[in-house]
């Protein structure tokens, strides 16, 4: 009797984004890292919880094998603050919000230069931290996607981090529904980005997911498996799971909602899932 042909497993990229944020946020994420739940995490280090013994427990969780990738999660907005001395522009000393951000990135009036500068700060901190450059770079809040940011962005990755892939924010042609709004303006952004990172010689993932609307009534169950539809070999999910705690409550407006994406991953349900749609996370290679 011939046995069913067996396609092979989608290998993708689960990333939890904001390691650094949080002590909850940090905790979260080394625990999922930990039970092989995720394979990704970026760092923000333009937060306040990044320091040597955070950066210890994360390393460390590769120590034998790898388990996850590292990547940087370069940040330019508030409420953080730069970590180059001449940024601008700034409100009290921190970034601006996301919203006056794209707003200044739309209409060509950030200073490329000092974007420049901040990314490339960002990016020495992660390496001379961590001992080696990024697995990855991508973006708090998708900021590397913005015209003019993408450009800074790019060129910096390229002269330091050659090796890094970057993030492309692009859905996979069948997960593209137009009442998606949010995923088609990510859509768009991420049409040049793509083309000036292949014009750099730096890879992108293939395709992306993970991006909905962070409001109460979200139910991540029923919400992630939409996220696999279409999404191909090196795909790439993000996720956002943490602990809720007051630093988590100060910085950010995304608290119970990563209490109960980390709930999800840590149940059964998401490995079913996972099996039900063909998907494995992909093993890092030399993380470390």
């Amino acid at each position: 009797m011939n046995q069913p042909h067996r396609h092979r497993p989608r290998r993708i990229w689960l990333c939890a984004d904001d390691y650094g944020m949080a002590p909850g946020v940090n905790d979260a994420i080394r625990q999922l890292i930990a039970a092989r739940r995720i394979n990704a995490t970026s760092v923000m280090m333009a937060a306040g919880h990044i320091d040597d013994d955070e950066i210890a427990a994360l390393t460390k969780l590769n120590a034998d094998e790898p388990r996850a990738a590292i990547g940087l999660h370069v940040t330019l907005t508030a409420p953080f603050a730069p970590l180059s001395p001449d940024f601008a522009p700034t409100r009290h000393d921190k970034f601006l919000p996301h919203p006056d951000l794209m707003r200044a990135a739309m209409t060509r009036r950030l200073k490329p230069a000092l974007l420049a500068i901040e990314i490339a700060a960002q990016l020495r901190a992660f390496t001379a931290r961590f001992g080696r450059p990024p697995d990855f770079v991508d973006g708090h809040q998708h900021v590397q996607l913005l015209p003019q940011v993408r450009d800074a962005f790019l060129r910096v990755v390229t002269e330091n981090a050659p090796n890094a892939w970057v993030r492309q924010g692009g859905r996979a042609r069948a997960a593209r529904a137009l009442h998606d709004h949010k995923g088609l303006v990510l859509d768009v952004l991420s049409l040049g980005f793509r083309r000036k990172a292949a014009r750099l010689g730096l890879a992108t993932n293939p395709a992306f997911a993970g991006a909905y609307l962070f409001n109460p009534k979200a139910r991540f169950a029923k919400i992630f498996p939409r996220f696999l539809k279409g999404l191909p070999d090196g795909g790439l999910i993000m996720c956002h799971p943490g602990f809720v705690d007051a630093t988590l409550k100060r910085l950010d407006p995304v608290t119970d909602l990563r209490e109960h994406e980390f709930a999800f991953f840590k149940s059964d349900a998401y490995r079913q899932v996972l099996e039900e749609h063909g998907v494995e996370l992909a093993v890092p290679s030399g993380a470390g």
